[in-house]
């Protein structure tokens, strides 16, 4: 059985935008759908990826997206005390973004890969298995 996946911004930023990774995306959306197994995101990444469409894009644009969303195969976490301890920790270690260290502790919590493209996981390497899109 293939281990839960977790999307972090960028994952879900590439597919919408169709950047380089998207068509990885794509093709671990459709087999979570397929799989009855749903990839992973917690709400701050939600958030990420609503402000920055809605920055860079618009408000239309990400009220299309919002639409899709619904439709994919994904859970959304909510903050907890612990995820947010681990984001805390990953976030005063390392230098990356806040939602970045939501990512990675979701994906620590659930013992899976965490899907991206983005270079500031890679000091996590080995803390945490990483399927880069790139």
């Amino acid at each position: 059985m293939p281990a839960a996946r977790v999307l972090d911004s960028h994952a879900l930023l590439a597919y919408f935008r169709q950047e380089p990774g998207s068509e990885r995306v794509k093709d671990l959306l459709h087999k979570a759908a397929t799989a009855d197994r749903p990839l992973h995101m917690t709400e701050v990444n939600y958030a990420e990826v609503n402000y920055m469409i809605r920055k860079k894009d618009g408000a239309h644009v990400w009220e299309e997206a919002a639409r899709i969303l619904e439709t994919l195969p994904v859970e959304f976490h909510s903050v907890t005390r612990a995820l947010a301890d681990q984001a805390a920790i990953y976030r005063a270690a390392h230098k990356m973004s806040l939602a970045d260290a939501f990512a990675a502790a979701l994906a620590k919590e659930k013992k899976a890969e965490l899907v991206t493209g983005d270079p500031e996981f890679k000091p996590l390497e080995k803390e945490i298995k990483i399927h880069w899109l790139k």
